[in-house]
């Protein structure tokens, strides 16, 4: 026996054990277990999720969408407003803008960010994230 089919064995033995199922019928709920597994976490959708989650997982990218949400401002405008350098204010709104969170708009050689939906920020604001 490998050590992934002993693992195995020991986490159906532990669902026995808990009373969620009966010996018999083990491999089955295993197997109903992974495909609800696979319908609600998604890979595709876990990525999306994940970088948004880790785009808010700072505290510049959470104050550059405060002031987004005050107004649209090109990477000179975030940088002189929280005293970044030009590759880390890039950096933060490239993170921001992959995630979904801000909309990036080229006018000749300058970009303008803004936030993508501001209904979002005002839900993150109503649950305490913001």
């Amino acid at each position: 026996m490998t050590s992934k089919q002993k693992i195995r064995r020991d986490r159906l033995a532990r669902l026995v054990e808990s009373g969620r199922c009966q010996s018999t019928e083990a491999p089955d709920y295993a197997n109903q277990l992974k495909q609800i597994a696979g319908k609600a976490a998604n890979t595709e959708a876990i990525n999306k999720e994940s970088k948004f989650f880790k785009a808010l997982a700072d505290e510049t990218r959470l104050k550059i969408l405060k002031i987004l949400e005050v107004q649209e401002m090109c990477v000179c405008e975030v940088m002189v407003a929280l005293n970044l350098t030009q590759p880390t204010a890039s950096h933060h709104l490239g993170l921001l803008e992959n995630a979904g969170l801000v909309n990036a708009r080229k006018e000749g050689k300058w970009v303008f960010y803004s936030v993508v939906d501001r209904k979002l920020i005002e839900n993150m604001r109503a649950l305490g994230i913001l």
